[in-house]
């Protein structure tokens, strides 16, 4: 699949950002909206979503980019104080070859620790009482 997609505006982050999809929401302001991964490669495992209509960061307009990559940090840091984890891998794909799957650009927040394996990208469902119960550790902290 090419980089040169066109943006599709019912793509699903699109539908959960206009709440036709439910989620279990982390954060959301005028430019993101944060939720658990339905999908974690970990505990913990949070997505920033811009709602700027873009595939990928590459095609974001320079201001939203902007907006999102700051809240991104906001977020992360309250993951950190919520679980503390031993590190976070912080994520964005651009590109099918590059482990895209959603052409709606966003970013992982993966808290890691050294005794846990990190799981597969798109791997196994979580339970959602337990996303939603991380999810309120996170919101605590932000």
């Amino acid at each position: 699949m090419s980089m040169h997609l066109t943006y599709d505006p019912h793509n699903i982050f699109a539908k959960i950002i206009a709440g036709e999809i439910p989620c279990v929401k982390v954060f959301e302001d005028d430019h993101v909206l944060s939720f658990m991964d339905i999908y974690p490669q970990s505990k913990g495992h949070t997505l920033v979503v811009p709602k700027a209509g873009a595939i990928n960061m590459i095609e974001m307009e320079p201001e939203d980019l902007q907006n999102a990559i700051i809240r991104a940090q906001h977020i992360t840091r309250a993951v950190k104080a919520a679980l503390e984890p031993e590190g976070i891998i912080f994520t964005q794909f651009n590109g099918e070859v590059a482990g895209q799957t959603i052409f709606h650009v966003h970013f992982h927040i993966i808290p890691r620790w050294a005794d846990q394996p990190l799981g597969r990208h798109g791997g196994g469902q979580a339970d959602l009482d337990d996303l939603k119960a991380l999810a309120e550790q996170i919101k605590a902290k932000l």
